[in-house]
């Protein structure tokens, strides 16, 4: 095997990232026997892919053949074939006829005159005869790599045996260049002739922002501002090679680009484009740099920034590939963004601030005019930075809060050190649009420059607050930020009260200290008050609201309230630390989930009108934790992989995304992927030191747990959190509602007395609280305590009454729970058969919340032994004596009720090979079906 499959087999995950869709479907056609074809642009990734798939099957290949052409080769015939065959060409001549021994070796080795037209079919045979030979002593796997630039002689030969290989174990593993949509299904159907009849085709397309990220990260590019990532990744079209590119030449750059400014174009990408603008006409050239200077460029434009002969100049450049037609509208829009940035960075500096103050006068809209106008100014303009900060305030009205804070960085630098407001004023501005846009990273770099030369009171405890709120969870990395920032506030209890907000937020995430939390808001709240300071007083009354409600203070409603009243600032208003979102808690804790949902669907809307991105993130997850409790699991999934998209790729809350992505996943989706979401939100709330979220995230891992069948991991997961959470003085059960979880895990572990403990405490306050949802649930545990204990008859009234009481309220999930467990109960009981009928309403439950993974467990409950049955599978050694090792494993686990992905975590195999393995099962055992092996089991023959 070559070195470079073996080095690519370390380290997939980083190979293949943003790849995993492709890269599984890849290798499931691969896995079945398959051939795969790669395809896609340049730098798209292919030849990593490929490598990394080549490393994987090489080691249960026999042979791997391998050939890599080049464009510089592709006249040179047979070339690639003797790549491919010349390795092995001793092998496989004893097996060929003379004539076909004759034709391969000529061709292979230049000594001769073969050729296609004098002994094409004898070459042709030759080359099919040759895999057939080495396919006889193990699997053969052939690997190409930049089909397009094979010779026509080996595409010729390679497509010949190919459509001819059969059954034969020949595998082809190809990657080939196709340029864009538009084209590339001709060009990849061109290739496929040259692969089996049955490849698969998979096309690599270009990578998320998220994903570009990631990438850059892996290779050491990890100090980007998140708004440089997202320039990267606009220019390089998503592009993974373009992207490294980009950010290489970003790293070597002695300074970052100023806002407004374009990414430094490296050399090596400005050669893929320059070649083709040098074609161009002076003129057209001019007039394609003012339409790489614009947004949106249109001939209109274009005319009126002095273009006259846009038309026919585009026209010329759309020719030569360089712009594409724009299916919207008359755009100018370049073939790749790539062609656009590498035309602005090769202009000279003068010819850039000339199509710029073109555009200033040209633009219609205002900020677009502003910008344009900063770009071609040089040096400090009070004129030009008051016209900046106008577009800023325009764009932060608009919802665009990260155009406000780019605008508000221009009016920085073009403000005089002596102007009023001064040039660090209008940074801090812009620090505070970017903590609003999402991008920390931006926020906390501009306060820490404005901290080195600030000595005002308030701008320097203003950049304190930016830097304490750039750190998001992670506040106790920033702990000495807080002793620094209350010397700085001196006795002003304006500046006190936004040092004391911040410290209420210490006291939560890094103590787990509601108490303190609580007080020191509610101070904040005084001092805000007394300074007429009524944006953050208004914070620190939600603030104290949301910490009296997770308490289970009796002050919350009324704290509520007082953060409610007028004045309100609109954007504390429906911030996700605002008064809004503490009434939208407190109202899923009471069990009003319709008003709950109409009040965070109304908060959603307006922040995504103003562009407020964190609290996008935020409620999103609180929709779908509404929608969760509401029994539309199906919606609730959506919205959580929604939430857990926006914050993976704004760097905004993952740990608390990934928690409410493992409780939707866990319900309606994979419990797999739950158990995978849960530690993931465990391990990022233990990183950043967060005490709030870490016994969330926990009670997500116990819930997840229980959802799999592991009632023993969910006991250990669930006993810690309710350590964190007595520590915490959390009271109230409807905050994480694990507690019936761990009820319910411990009745299953064997530990009855203890569930009735964790009942009994938890009882108390929800009786305190009336939380009714949380008694009901708790009833449906203490039945399974009964039911544990012989109590059958109070067991079932106890179940009953639940299951009326949860359909009341709207928790259609628990509601079906209930009825789940009445089923089992039922089922359970000593000379009963299953009553299937309360089976079917379980499942008919589940199937109208869209719980998928309960439905399966309905379904296997249906299919279990009744009890009494032999708990060992009761299937004479005969029954499974003609099946082999993995086929009696799969067999016992499908008597046990497992599912087929159940059994193949427990296996460490894939679904599919469970699924093949039943077959053989199945045609053995001479039976149909799942339900018949639980029937053998059973001592029945099946129907």
């Amino acid at each position: 095997m070559p070195r470079d499959f073996a080095d690519a087999a370390g380290s997939r995950s980083d190979l293949v990232i943003g790849r995993e869709e492709s890269f599984g479907a890849a290798r499931e056609q691969l896995t079945r026997g398959g051939s795969v074809l790669l395809h896609g642009p340049a730098g798209i990734g292919k030849s990593t892919v490929l490598r990394t798939l080549a490393a994987e099957y090489a080691r249960t290949a026999h042979t791997v053949l391998r050939c890599s052409a080049t464009e510089s080769e592709s006249h040179l015939p047979f070339l690639a074939l003797a790549d491919l065959l010349g390795l092995v060409l001793d092998e496989v001549s004893p097996a060929l006829p003379a004539a076909q021994r004759t034709a391969l070796e000529s061709a292979l080795t230049g000594r001769g005159e073969s050729t296609l037209q004098r002994d094409g079919l004898a070459l042709r045979l030759a080359v099919l005869s040759a895999l057939r030979a080495l396919a006889v002593a193990g699997p053969v796997l052939v690997v190409a790599d930049d089909l397009q630039w094979l010779d026509p002689a080996s595409t010729e030969l390679l497509g010949f045996a190919a459509r001819r290989l059969g059954d034969t174990p020949v595998r082809l593993l190809c990657a080939v260049r196709t340029e864009g949509p538009e084209t590339e299904d001709a060009e990849y159907d061109r290739h496929l002739r040259a692969t089996p009849p049955d490849t698969r085709a998979v096309r690599l397309g270009p990578l998320t922002r998220a994903q570009v990220a990631t990438l850059l990260d892996g290779r050491g590019y990890s100090g980007l501002h998140r708004s440089t990532v997202r320039d990267i990744h606009r220019t390089s079209g998503g592009n993974p090679l373009f992207a490294l590119e980009l950010g290489r030449a970003l790293a070597e750059s002695p300074a970052a680009p100023r806002p407004g400014e374009p990414l430094p174009v490296p050399t090596s990408l400005r050669a893929l484009v320059l070649s083709r603008l040098e074609m161009l006409s002076d003129e057209a050239r001019r007039t394609l740099l003012v339409a790489s200077a614009g947004a949106r460029p249109t001939p209109a434009l274009l005319h009126a920034a002095g273009r006259e002969n846009a038309e026919t100049e585009t026209a010329q450049a759309a020719a030569l590939g360089l712009l594409a037609p724009d299916p919207e509208g008359p755009t100018v829009r370049f073939a790749h963004p790539l062609i656009s940035a590498a035309l602005y960075a090769e202009a000279p500096a003068p010819e850039r601030r000339a199509a710029h103050a073109a555009l200033s006068t040209a633009a219609s809209d205002p900020i677009e005019r502003a910008r344009h106008l900063a770009l071609a100014t040089t040096g400090t303009d009070p004129r030009v930075a008051a016209r900046l900060a106008q577009a800023a305030a325009l764009a932060r009205d608009r919802g665009a809060p990260s155009v406000a804070a780019s605008l508000g960085l221009l009016a920085a630098h073009h403000t005089p050190a002596d102007g009023t407001p001064g040039p660090d004023e209008r940074r801090l501005t812009a620090a505070e649009d970017a903590i609003t846009a999402g991008e920390q990273d931006l926020a906390r770099d501009v306060a820490r420059e404005v901290l080195t030369r600030a000595t005002a009171p308030g701008e320097r405890v203003r950049a304190w607050m930016a830097v304490i709120e750039a750190a998001g969870q992670a506040i106790g990395e920033v702990d000495a930020v807080f002793p620094q920032a209350l010397a700085d506030a001196g006795d002003d209890p304006r500046l006190l009260a936004l040092v004391h907000y911040q410290l209420a937020w210490r006291s939560l995430v890094v103590q787990g200290d509601f108490a303190q939390g609580r007080e020191e808001a509610a101070h904040a709240a005084r001092l805000a008050a007394r300074a007429g300071d009524r944006r953050t007083e208004l914070l620190a009354l939600a603030f104290q609201a949301q910490s009296e409600t997770l308490m289970g203070h009796p002050d919350a409603p009324a704290t509520i309230q007082r953060a409610l009243q007028e004045p309100q600032d609109p954007r504390v208003a429906c911030h996700h630390n605002g008064a809004g979102s503490s009434r939208f808690r407190w109202l899923v804790m009471s069990d009003r989930l319709a008003e709950a949902r109409s009040t965070v669907t109304a908060l959603l809307r307006e922040v995504r009108r103003r562009g407020m991105a964190e609290s996008e993130v935020h409620y999103l997850r609180f929709l779908a934790e509404t929608e969760l409790h509401s029994g539309h699991c199906g919606r609730a999934l959506e919205l959580s992989r929604e939430s857990l998209t926006l914050a993976r790729d704004a760097g905004l809350g993952e740990g608390a995304g990934a928690m409410q992505a493992a409780l939707a996943e866990a319900a309606g989706g994979d419990p797999g992927r739950a158990l995978e979401l849960a530690r993931e939100a465990v391990r990022r709330a233990e990183g950043d030191g967060d005490a709030v979220y870490l016994s969330r995230a926990l009670a997500a891992l116990g819930h997840a747990h229980l959802a799999a069948g592991d009632a023993a991991a969910a006991v250990r997961v669930l006993r810690r959190v309710r350590e964190l959470e007595a520590g915490a003085g959390i009271t109230d059960p409807a905050r994480g509602r694990w507690q019936g979880d761990l009820a319910e895990a411990l009745v299953r572990t064997g530990e009855p007395a203890e569930a009735m403990d964790v009942i009994e405490v938890t009882r108390a306050h929800a009786l305190r609280l009336g939380r009714q949802s949380v008694l009901a649930v708790l009833d449906r545990s203490e039945a399974l305590v009964r039911a544990a204990r012989g109590e059958h008859r109070a067991a079932v009234a106890r179940l009953t009454s639940a299951r009326e009481r949860l359909a009341g309220l709207g928790f259609g999930l628990e509601e079906a729970r209930a009825v789940f467990a009445l089923a089992e109960l039922h089922a359970e009981r000593p000379g009963r058969a299953p009553e299937s009928a309360s089976y079917d309403e379980a499942a008919r439950l589940f199937r109208r919340c869209r719980a998928l993974p309960w439905l399966r467990r309905v379904e296997a409950a249906v299919a279990a032994p009744a009890a009494g049955a032999p708990a060992v599978p009761a299937v004479e050694p005969d029954g499974l004596a003609g099946l082999a090792a993995m086929e009696r494993q799969v067999a016992s686990l499908v008597m046990e009720g497992a599912t087929n992905r159940e059994i193949a975590a427990r296996l460490f195999v894939s679904v599919k090979t469970v699924e093949a393995t039943l077959t053989r099962v199945y045609r053995k055992l001479g039976i149909r079906s799942r339900v018949d092996i639980v029937r053998l089991a059973a001592g029945r023959r099946p129907d």
